[in-house]
């Protein structure tokens, strides 16, 4: 009895171990920036805490800012579970900073249909690096790849070249040249594929069992989601405009309050963006000084000229305002167009009502008696008369004797008199 006990204890025990047993999945299918940075060291954190088998990265990643994939390698290495980065799904890709992390995790997978590479870096500030400068930065990037490999057993010429001449793998291609461990079809593939492998941490060898492992994904908090949203290049130079569009309306419109809340609010965001984006302060300048024509040209007749200035100004700060060579960091003609034409064409109408209304005759006041008909309710002469005019009784007068029932114009207007003469 005490033996059949025994056993149906040890069978309870098993069963709860494999209950236990969870592979933590996340998700990172964006640039690498600070806000995804810190999910997946946080989720690297979290996977130890819960003593999960392994955390699977499925990443899709154009590049990213040289600090923020440092601090994700960091975390990785540190790491007291395996971490696995798989480039999925198809169609995805591990370039520059992606690739990077792709060769420092543990095991490294990618899917079908996939590429990893072109990690050569980019100039990631005010301006554009000189020869020397360049050279000291591509030697350090390629020294870090290439100690990153050398870590995981894995091809350092073809690191070195990844980061010196920008090349890349297909899938295949990637796993015949010992860059990656597996291809995976999907994460179910990937999980069997990891069942029973070996993976070195530190001193020790940890086998991996993730066949029937709990699932657990992983999805970014709201903060977090937030922050990665708005250091989008697209999104920071739109909040940007937006900001200094709600300030010039609050300026022009004093206690409108809306207008200029809303464009603080955004004009700090964008700024935020901007610390952790490769910003071209004489792109800003020049998007600042198109704001100015704009409004110049609807205080001064101008006739346009400098509204076309504006408009140049503009494109050309908004094309310049995030200078780096990779896409995935500056912002998509596809957004600064439509922005500029929208922006353009708001001031653009505040130009054209500002010279219609030059142009157009005074309806109101003295002005807009001007002109106007009506016609001799008496005989109006140097001594006076009565008219009607604009849909009033007026007292009036006039050098030359005009009959009653005749018809006037008014040439002048002296108080509450008018002076007329008679209407062909």
């Amino acid at each position: 009895m005490q033996k059949l006990l025994s056993f149906v204890l040890l069978i309870i025990l098993i069963c709860g171990i494999t209950e236990a047993s969870q592979v933590m999945i996340i998700r990172v299918e964006d640039a690498i920036s600070p806000a995804s940075a810190r999910f997946m060291v946080q989720s690297i954190e979290r996977a130890q805490e819960q003593k999960a088998e392994c955390l699977i990265i499925e990443m899709d990643t154009p590049g990213g800012l040289d600090q923020s994939m440092r601090q994700v390698i960091k975390a990785i290495m540190a790491s007291d579970i395996p971490v696995v980065v798989y480039v999925a799904p198809q169609g995805s890709r591990a370039a520059s900073a992606g690739a990077f992390i792709t060769l420092s995790s543990h095991v490294a997978a990618m899917s079908p249909g996939t590429s990893i590479g072109a990690a050569h870096p980019v100039s990631v500030g005010t301006g554009q690096m000189d020869s020397t400068m360049s050279g000291k930065v591509t030697n350090d990037a390629a020294a870090y790849i290439r100690s990153i490999a050398e870590k995981r057993g894995r091809n350092i010429a073809w690191a070195d070249s990844a980061v010196r001449r920008s090349v890349s793998l297909s899938e295949t291609e990637a796993l015949k040249r010992k860059v990656i461990d597996l291809i995976a079809d999907d994460t179910e593939a990937l999980l069997d594929l990891l069942e029973g492998r070996q993976v070195i941490m530190g001193q020790d060898t940890v086998v991996l069992h993730t066949k029937g492992a709990e699932k657990v994904l992983v999805e970014m908090n709201w903060r977090d989601r937030i922050l990665s949203i708005i250091s989008n290049p697209n999104i920071a130079y739109i909040l940007f405009m937006a900001g200094l569009l709600g300030l010039y309306f609050e300026f022009s419109n004093p206690g409108a309050i809306f207008p200029g809340v809303v464009g603080a609010i955004s004009l700090i965001l964008a700024f935020f963006s901007f610390q952790t984006l490769p910003v071209n302060y004489a792109g800003m300048l020049l998007i600042i000084l198109a704001i100015v024509l704009f409004i110049l040209d609807v205080k001064i007749a101008s006739h346009g000229i400098l509204s076309i200035g504006g408009i140049i100004a503009m494109f050309l700060g908004s094309v310049m305002l995030f200078q780096t060579p990779d896409p995935a960091m500056r912002a998509s003609l596809q957004v600064i167009i439509p922005v500029v034409l929208v922006t353009a064409a708001f001031f653009v109408i505040g130009v054209w009502l500002s010279i219609k209304t030059l142009r157009t005759r005074p309806v109101s006041g003295d002005q807009g008696l001007l002109d106007q008909e009506g016609d001799a309710r008496t005989i109006v002469n140097k001594d006076g008369g009565r008219v009607f005019v604009a849909g009033t009784h007026w007292s009036a007068c006039s050098d030359a004797e005009i009959a009653e029932g005749a018809k006037v114009k008014v040439v002048e207007v002296k108080g509450m008199k008018l002076k007329v003469i008679k209407s062909e």
